[in-house]
């Protein structure tokens, strides 16, 4: 399985932005995907979660009502939507499939200004 994320950037405060990881290769066994956040100098922290047949999603508490997560079967591309963005969500955002392994994008760089 491989993973690539787009969509990341610089923002102000209160604005928007939306994730995307294109999923590839065994994309069959993948039961969970997700978007985990690590800060400078923090460990990696889960975001959100969707159960990739389902659609049941997890959000963390610092993200719910803010953020949306999404999954397009047909496309294989998973999204993260991110409105009222503050600057405490600044970090590198990664792509995580979750099925017979464990999978990870290169992560994208999302930065709010205050």
């Amino acid at each position: 399985v491989q993973l690539v994320e787009s969509g990341g950037g610089l923002v102000q405060a209160g604005g928007s932005l939306r994730l995307s990881c294109a999923v590839s290769g065994s994309t069959y066994e993948i039961v969970v995907m997700a978007w985990y956040r690590q800060a400078p100098g923090k460990q990696r922290d889960l975001v959100a979660s969707i159960i990739k047949s389902s659609g049941f999603t997890n959000y963390a508490d610092s993200v719910k009502g803010r953020f949306t997560i999404s999954r397009d079967n047909a496309k294989n591309t998973m999204y993260l939507q991110m409105n009222s963005l503050k600057p405490e969500d600044t970090g590198v955002y990664y792509c995580n499939t979750k099925g017979l392994a464990n999978y990870w994008g290169q992560g994208t760089q999302v930065t709010v200004s205050s």
